[in-house]
């Protein structure tokens, strides 16, 4: 509720000009009347809120209103929000969705136009965004930029589409964000020189210094599954003008935990500079990306929040617009009801559409890494159980599945090491990019039954153990819930904690099972037309010839 005027009284955090005094912030209608520096009793420090620079909000399984319940919470005002994953599967209506839904929260969304949908032409989803759709998003005002180019070879060997949306973002004076693992050197500074301005995928020191050297801005991510902060973590210091925290994927769970403020408290325990931390998730998206959002100066819109000091960074509240949005770990912003909309259109499976009929003396294997959206390759002697190669668990290596879900067509199968799983199976239709259904497990029989949970629910992640059958329902175009955000996070542990029950060592098994089918990160990934090699962009054959 909108407090016509009031007064909070701390240690003030002046990020624009670095420094920090103690006074009165004065705000009235909304905005910052004045600030007063003056002696008074008050321990505790008020700051601008937090930007996340980079987020995908279909991550969290939780559509933008509830989304925005849970990150005031730990102080997040607004967020640099890209929707290409619910345009993967409904398109430009999808974009608008978010759009429209994240208007009725007092909450700073900032959604993108969707640069690659889909990712590629080597998987099948729910809509294409050509040139047309972009233009038609670019041109909207609620869109503040050209979403990451994931489509890196395009921008490379100047594909005229690719090349055509970075003109029509430069047009419109929106920056264009990147997505290029990985390259460096004169490939880097072709991709910089095209207009493209922040990448968050860098996995070394060594990849970040090349892009900066360009121009680029370097967003650090620490998310469910890619988690680069402690690679990365120098740079704040060290190129303060051109670094920014980001999640990039959040899962409900660990969202309820926290957000950029964890990374803001592990920044500032680490001994970096207090005012180049907090500017990297305040004054630096803010800026970059020419948001409306406060940054505690006089005039300026009212989202603040207050925290107990600057060591352990615990947030008392949190204020959009001047209204108080939360408070003592508590959300302030009531839900909103909408109603479902999805693209799903298969029938149920059966364990004859995932056999492997041998064709070789060893299968390629992806190996998932922990904190990490990259895979390697191996080789491996195929395990056979009457003329299908199956799961082998004395090895771990476990039977993939990649199912299409928006017409009948054969599955991919492959082939996969360190999921760790000793009984039954998971699956997702949270699938990066395109939320085909993923699946693993042990048994051919419990990967079908994972899979059958979720077309049955058109849409979800499932777990299947025995006779344990579980099912979290996701029927916002199969990858949101508009359930209460705390009753998705305690869902989503819980099933969590099962898989890890089940022998899976991952930290965030869902999470890192969501992006094994992002075909745009190498070495090896698995889409629903089949095993793809990312580093020379061709499918491959799950045998070794």
């Amino acid at each position: 509720m909108e407090q016509n005027g009031f007064e909070i009284q701390g240690n003030i955090v002046d990020v624009v000009g670095k420094t920090i005094f103690p006074g009165t912030v004065v705000i009235r209608d909304g905005k910052i009347a004045a600030i007063r520096k003056e002696q008074v009793n008050a321990s505790g420090y008020i700051l601008p809120g937090l930007v996340d620079a980079h987020i995908h909000v279909e991550s969290s399984m939780l559509i933008p209103s509830e989304f925005a319940r849970l990150a005031v919470i730990h102080g997040t005002v607004g967020s640099v929000s890209d929707p290409h994953e619910i345009a993967n599967v409904l398109g430009v209506p999808g974009v608008k969705f978010m759009i429209e839904n994240g208007k009725k929260v007092p909450f700073k969304f900032y959604f993108g136009a969707p640069s690659c949908v889909p990712a590629t032409p080597f998987e099948t989803s729910g809509a294409t965004l050509g040139v047309d759709e972009v233009k038609e998003l670019l041109n909207m005002p609620e869109i503040k930029y050209l979403s990451e180019m994931m489509n890196f070879p395009g921008v490379l060997f100047n594909d005229p589409e690719v090349m055509e949306k970075l003109r029509l973002a430069q047009k419109a004076g929106k920056p264009v964000d990147g997505h290029a693992p990985g390259v460096t050197g004169n490939d880097a500074e072709t991709y910089v020189r095209a207009g493209i301005s922040t990448d968050h995928e860098c996995f070394s020191l060594e990849e970040a210094y090349e892009k900066i050297k360009f121009g680029m801005h370097i967003l650090i991510r620490e998310g469910s599954a890619a988690k680069n902060f402690m690679t990365l973590y120098p740079l704040i210091d060290e190129f303060p003008d051109q670094v920014m925290l980001c999640s990039d994927d959040k899962h409900p769970n660990d969202l309820a935990e926290g957000h950029i403020n964890k990374e803001v408290k592990r920044a500032l325990n680490l001994g970096l500079n207090t005012m180049n931390v907090l500017r990297s998730c305040t004054y630096n998206p803010v800026k970059h990306y020419k948001l409306d959002i406060g940054l505690l100066q006089t005039g300026d819109q009212a989202d603040i929040i207050c925290v107990d000091n600057l060591v352990d960074f615990n947030v008392i509240a949190t204020y959009v617009n001047g209204n108080l949005v939360a408070a003592g770990g508590k959300t302030l912003i009531p839900g909103v009801a909408e109603m479902p909309f999805n693209k799903f259109d298969i029938g149920q499976i059966s364990v004859s559409d995932i056999r492997v009929i041998p064709e070789a003396n060893q299968i390629k294997v992806i190996t998932a890494l922990d904190g990490q959206l990259i895979t390697g390759l191996l080789f491996a002697d195929p395990y056979i159980v009457d003329n299908n190669v199956v799961s082998d668990l004395s090895r771990d290596i476990l039977k993939i599945v990649v199912k299409n879900r928006y017409y009948e067509a054969p599955a991919g199968v492959g082939f996969i090491k360190n999921f760790g799983l000793k009984r039954g199976a998971i699956a997702s239709c949270v699938a990066h990019d395109s939320h085909n259904i993923v699946a693993v497990g042990v048994d051919d029989h419990s990967i079908t039954e994972a899979i059958n949970l979720i077309i049955a629910e058109k849409g979800g992640i499932s777990l299947v153990d025995g006779s344990t059958k579980q099912v979290l329902p996701l029927p916002f175009a199969g990858i949101m819930s508009g359930l209460d955000c705390l009753d998705v996070a305690q869902q989503y542990e819980e099933m969590n904690r099962r898989v890890k029950d089940m022998g899976t060592a991952l930290s965030a098994p869902y999470m890192t099972l969501s992006f094994m089918a992002l075909l745009v990160i190498p070495e090896i990934k698995l889409s629903d037309k089949g095993l793809f090699d990312g580093t020379t962009f061709k499918f491959t054959s799950v045998f070794r010839k």
